[in-house]
């Protein structure tokens, strides 16, 4: 997974993705995402960079289920320059974790240093981390825990970056597909 440079077949694989979406007429463009970055002080992690500046800014049709919301939506009460707290998964209903204050970190998993780019319903909210270790990484918070989307972390066969998130999707796979 690159964050730094776009890749031309994941950049492919995007539009194909989106392409019955607005045909790009929703994308923020390079100034605009140029202005977002400076004023959040980040850079948006590489393809979710590209794909919010040439082809779609966000999507009805998905992912997740209730459609991808546009960045400045997904940026909203999100505290993009304080980096994302966690490394791996964490079901604090079960569990208080390694932390002194369980209640702030949960705080920051919702907060901190990610995007959240939409829901599947029922309080499962899908994050872009920004900021932090797992930058580029998607995960999936909800009012139990927070699990990292991706093979090296069990629970799915895709892989933990923005397009295989979309690829996985695209492929009509369920999210939990390793079981």
């Amino acid at each position: 997974m690159n964050t730094e440079q776009a890749d031309p077949a994941e950049l492919a694989a995007l539009r194909e993705a989106f392409a019955v979406d607005d045909g790009g007429a929703s994308a923020l463009g390079w100034e605009a995402v140029h202005a977002f970055e400076k004023e959040h002080g980040v850079v948006l992690p590489e393809p979710y960079r590209t794909f919010v500046a040439e082809i779609s800014d966000g999507s009805h049709q998905g992912p997740p289920e209730y459609g991808m919301v546009g960045l400045a939506e997904a940026a909203r009460k999100q505290d993009l320059g304080r980096p994302f707290p966690l490394t791996q998964g964490w079901l604090w209903e079960e569990e208080e974790g390694p932390y002194d204050d369980p209640d702030a970190v949960i705080e920051q998993v919702a907060h901190h240093g990610s995007l959240t780019l939409g829901t599947d319903g029922c309080g499962m909210d899908w994050h872009l981390v920004v900021t932090g270790p797992h930058r580029g990484h998607l995960w999936l918070v909800t009012g139990e825990g927070a699990l990292p989307h991706g093979a090296e972390f069990g629970h799915t066969t895709a892989g933990p970056g923005f397009a295989d998130w979309v690829r996985h999707w695209s492929e009509g796979n369920d999210w939990f597909d390793a079981y």
